[in-house]
């Protein structure tokens, strides 16, 4: 089984109780740019997290480039924006990241 893990509460949670059950769960961890060159999110030690909390293997994709190039660069050139204010974020990045989960 892989688990889209972000090594937060709620993911680590899900991760132990998945393996407490018995599956054998894969980490999966997609850097995506989170933090927007403000403050950029920290990767070292979410593998280490994963496995900690009971993954069999764990890892951490930089899909930087992708999730630009295919899905913010056609978003913004199609305007697509949700009550005339906000960028589709989130609902953008998972697409790219259960792609490249499956690949």
């Amino acid at each position: 089984l892989v688990l889209a893990y972000s090594g937060g509460l709620d993911t680590s949670t899900q991760l132990r109780w998945l393996a407490d059950k018995g599956y054998e769960v894969i980490a999966f961890t997609a850097n995506l740019g989170q933090g927007g060159g403000i403050v950029e999110e920290d990767f070292s030690g979410i593998e280490e997290k994963a496995l900690k909390s009971g993954a069999v293997k764990a890892y951490v994709l930089d899909l930087q480039e992708d999730f630009v190039k295919n899905y913010v660069f056609p978003i913004i050139r199609s305007n697509a924006i949700y009550e005339s204010r906000y960028l589709l974020g989130t609902s953008l990045a998972r697409p790219c990241i259960s792609k490249a989960q499956v690949a």
